[in-house]
């Protein structure tokens, strides 16, 4: 999961004009960097059991060739938007409200907030379950004593970020080498201790068990995989800072391919070491738990202090973003004034205020799931969807239209209205891969967040509803009233 720093805001552009210093060029292997820094987050740690519960070592492999495709084209789909739209510019929400209209574009932005607050609620179980295994009243970061310390640490954050600590750059950095530098000891100390007998046995993992087909495997493992995969958009946001434009592209590749081949020999060197049975049984962070059955008691504080640095590295910067998702829309009228309010600090107060509450409460939920960690995270992935198809639908519909591209050769415009196209494809299997039930759970969240989009446009005395908009109410508030239907009769379960 990202946890890149979103560049510095300024919020009066008179004085950005005059105040902005020009950035310094980046070569592309910093590009690249930039890339490999931004994907690899908490998910990684949690690799081995999500796959080791759904898959063996045939299906985790179609697993990763698929979400490879599909999250590269993706790629594409941003760095393409980047230059055909360059105006457009306030972030992935903005992409939804000029293809399809200002109501689908507020959904897009709840979409990408809400899936920024569960991101940010997966990383504090996460760091409670980590010390859990060390610490048993943390147990798997769902107790009292976990949901304590994680609201301590929401709210040190807050008062943090609240006085200004917004340039988490060198944090950012530091963060990022404690998190690749065990991923790779990880990965080589595997490598030795591979036992060629326990790779053959879970190749396909028949033998241990009714995993279902070799479809509904790889479907399985479609969640974690584009969960490990968010902010991939962020590959074009550097961009305008390239040496080169054509190193943009580049480093694109680069460091996708680079990230595939961390996350995929994560989950590649564990079927080596144990078995699947033993790997889906491995309590969360898995990573540790694989590690220390071939090194000893060391290995697992080796992991379990990376996680938490990165964790912790992690979630200073989505609370960032967070509060900026909020923020940017109430500047663009799209939200409510009130989520544009800044503090003396230039902080945005409210938004922040609000991005803490929503995470507390997240958290004050994780006292009556039944497996906290993993909810949360398909909860951020599935959220984090809307706004992933909205973006492809949108490049594909430039593509097909030929707005954007009339300077621009035939052949070009072809290859990316492909790009999209199964960019698009990929996140409509995506939906469908996670199921009604985090469908239905995130129409609960979109359909009274509706109320805010009626606030916003009465403030500025805008028409509410197109006919088609209207519509599209009506079916997420349906969907929202089923799902808290399924909710209280049991046919959603948490």
């Amino acid at each position: 999961m990202v946890d890149t720093v979103p560049p510095p805001r300024v919020a009066d552009p008179v004085a950005e004009s005059s105040a902005a210093t020009t950035p310094r060029k980046m070569s592309l292997p910093t590009l690249t960097g930039m890339v490999v820094g931004g994907m690899v987050g908490a998910g990684v740690f949690s690799l081995p059991a999500r796959f080791g519960v759904a898959t063996g070592i045939l299906g985790s492999l179609i697993a990763w060739a698929i979400a490879g495709a599909g999250m590269l084209m993706l790629a594409f789909v941003f760095q393409n938007l980047a230059i055909r739209k360059p105006d457009l510019d306030s972030g992935v929400f903005i992409y939804a409200k000029a293809g399809f209209g200002d109501y689908a574009g507020f959904n897009s932005a709840i979409g990408f907030w809400a899936s920024t607050i569960a991101g940010n609620a997966f990383y504090w179980v996460f760091i409670t379950a980590t010390l859990g295994a060390f610490w048993p009243g943390f147990g798997d970061g769902d107790t009292v004593l976990a949901m304590g310390l994680a609201t301590v640490g929401v709210w040190l954050f807050h008062y943090l970020i609240a006085r200004g600590v917004r340039d988490a750059a060198v944090i950012n950095r530091i963060v990022t080498v404690f998190k690749i530098l065990p991923i790779l000891v990880f990965v080589v100390v595997l490598f030795f201790a591979f036992d060629a007998g326990v790779f053959a046995d879970n190749w396909i993992a028949t033998g241990y068990g009714d995993l279902g087909s070799l479809d509904e495997q790889v479907r399985n493992t479609m969640i974690i995989t584009t969960f490990v995969f968010l902010g991939i958009e962020g590959a074009s946001v550097y961009s305008r800072y390239a040496k080169r434009r054509e190193d943009v592209g580049k480093a694109t590749v680069l460091g996708f391919l680079s990230v595939l081949a961390i996350f995929s020999l994560v989950t590649l060197s564990s079927y080596s070491v144990m078995t699947q049975p033993e790997i889906a049984a491995t309590r969360q962070p898995s990573m540790i738990g694989v590690f220390e059955s071939v090194v000893g008691d060391w290995g697992g504080w080796f992991i379990s202090i990376a996680v938490v640095v990165s964790v912790l590295g992690a979630y200073l910067a989505w609370t960032l973003m967070a509060a900026e998702v909020a923020y940017i829309p109430a500047r663009n009228e799209d939200f409510p004034a009130f989520l544009g309010k800044e503090n003396d600090q230039g902080t945005p107060i409210t938004a922040l205020v609000v991005t803490s509450l929503a995470v507390q409460g997240l958290l004050a939920a994780t006292l009556v799931l039944t497996d906290a960690l993993n909810f949360m995270l398909d909860l951020c992935t599935s959220l984090a969807l809307i706004p992933y198809f909205l973006a492809a639908a949108y490049a594909l519909k430039l593509g097909l239209t030929g707005e954007s591209y009339e300077d621009v050769p035939t052949r070009t415009r072809r290859k990316e209205a492909i790009s999209a196209g199964i960019a698009t494809a990929y996140t409509l299997f995506l939906f469908e891969a996670a199921g009604l039930q985090f469908l239905l759970l995130s129409t609960v969240l979109l359909a009274p967040a509706t109320l805010l989009y009626v606030k916003a446009r009465s403030e500025h005395g805008r028409r509410l509803f197109t006919p088609t908009e209207m519509g599209l109410c009506a079916v997420i508030v349906a969907a929202g009233i089923t799902g808290i239907i399924g909710l209280s009769t049991g046919f959603i379960a948490l």
